[in-house]
């Protein structure tokens, strides 16, 4: 079966922040508004998609990494009619939903070890806080691309500014708004789109309409400041949008072709703001994903080595290259046992192939093949270059080993934990424990 979705419309993004900074409520709304779930699901009430397990639900807060995929046309576009053209215009995203727990650091470790970008959530009160920086310097460390979302601006003492500020001072001067509040705390209603330099609204029950107006005259200076300012960090970031800044010759596709371009180089770092519970600034914050966030196309070729002579091995983001996948987290499922989540960088792997896992030398065959939504499965006939899903009952692999079509072996470079503070082990008293 060929792909329906080309590898240069696919995303893999992670949700990464402090605790508490609202990541699963966002990643709630995400499914909402690209359809994959029917009711928006709410941290307080335990109802969460991504945030599935017991444990989870009970605490209100995320202790795996879970895995969803869903799908997404810019907001700003014509929407499709006819499925052929939804599809047509269509970005499929695979999101990792991460803890902001110290605790669970390493499920922060293994998610962006496979990411291409990433998605950073601050409280728009709090601005920077302890595990923000953690997990900046983890994005650091993997070189993920990424975007700022200031989230929680309806909430009391909330400021875009200052969060901003604190951006600016702890982590990267390279963080520039693309979208500003319109009023702030229990008068935010809306956002500003410095691109389009349009005023835009969400409304319905669940913000699910997303209305484009003229910009408030009372607004018109901050939101040119702002605008201003986005230009001139772009003009710095990119030389081929600066000649265009300064013969002010540019459009709207060009100002998103830089901003993508000097994304993916780490040089300019778009901030949305919004507000997850009061579903505002989501749909702007999707459309970034979909514009600036690179696909794996848009990365260096994947590096290897192989088994045999030590020597470097690369590969390319391409269907026709050599298989080859890392196992980047193990579960236990209650209905199907083992789950092996993969991310696949090269080749194609069909259900019933022989892959060889490049830690033991052993061959194996991958039976059954699933793509995870949080704590439900689909089962898929293959997985594509770039594709993250998870192959069920194999026993034999261990997180960060490689596995790979047989003749053509490499060894990716494995994933990094920090030190355990203590180490326990625990076994069950008895065999009814255990079960």
């Amino acid at each position: 079966m060929p792909r329906i979705y080309p590898i240069e419309k696919t995303r893999n993004i992670g949700i990464i922040a402090h605790i508490d900074a609202g990541k699963t409520t966002t990643t709630e709304r995400i499914l909402y508004y690209t359809g994959m779930s029917h009711k928006i699901g709410e941290v307080h009430e335990g109802t969460t998609v991504t945030d599935w397990m017991p444990q989870e639900r009970e605490r209100g807060i995320t202790i795996t990494a879970a895995a969803v995929t869903c799908f997404w046309t810019q907001s700003y576009k014509k929407q499709a009619e006819t499925r052929e053209e939804r599809i047509k215009g269509e970005y499929k995203i695979n999101i990792i939903d991460t803890p902001g727990h110290v605790d669970f650091t390493a499920e922060v470790e293994r998610s962006l070890r496979v990411l291409d970008g990433a998605i950073v959530v601050f409280d728009g009160v709090q601005g920077v806080e302890a595990q923000s920086e953690t997990v900046w310097h983890q994005a650091d460390k993997y070189r993920v691309p990424r975007l700022c979302f200031i989230n929680k601006l309806d909430r009391m003492g909330a400021s875009f500014e200052n969060s901003l500020k604190s951006i600016h001072n702890r982590l990267t001067k390279n963080a520039v708004p693309v979208t500003i509040p319109i009023g702030i705390e229990e008068t935010f209603r809306g956002v500003i789109d410095l691109i389009t330099m349009k005023a835009v609204y969400f409304e319905g029950d669940k913000g699910e309409i997303v209305k484009y107006e003229e910009i408030p005259n009372d607004l018109k200076n901050y939101a040119e400041e702002y605008r201003n300012y986005m230009l001139e960090k772009l003009a710095e970031a990119d030389e081929e949008f600066m000649e265009k800044y300064f013969a002010n010759e540019f459009t709207e596709d060009d100002i998103r072709s830089a901003i993508r371009k000097a994304c993916i180089n780490y040089t300019f770092i778009p901030v949305y703001a919004g507000s997850a519970l009061k579903n505002k600034g989501v749909q702007l914050l999707l459309d970034g994903v979909v514009d600036f966030l690179p696909s794996p196309v848009d990365l260096p070729d994947i590096r290897g080595l192989d088994p045999k002579t030590n020597a470097e091995i690369f590969r390319k983001a391409d269907d026709n290259e050599p298989f080859c996948a890392l196992a980047f987290k193990l579960a236990v499922d209650p209905f199907v046992g083992s789950l092996t989540y993969i991310r696949v960088y090269s080749g194609v792997l069909k259900r019933g192939d022989t892959v060889l896992n490049t830690r033991t030398n052993e061959t194996f065959r991958a039976g059954r093949i699933v793509r995870m939504h949080a704590n439900h499965r689909e089962e898929i006939e293959e997985l594509f270059a770039g594709d993250i899903g998870a192959l069920v009952g194999v026993k034999e692999l261990k997180t960060g080993d490689t596995i790979c079509d047989p003749k053509h072996p490499i060894i990716l470079e494995s994933i990094q934990f920090a030190e355990p503070v203590i180490w326990m082990k625990i076994e069950p008293k008895t065999k009814q424990d255990q079960e």
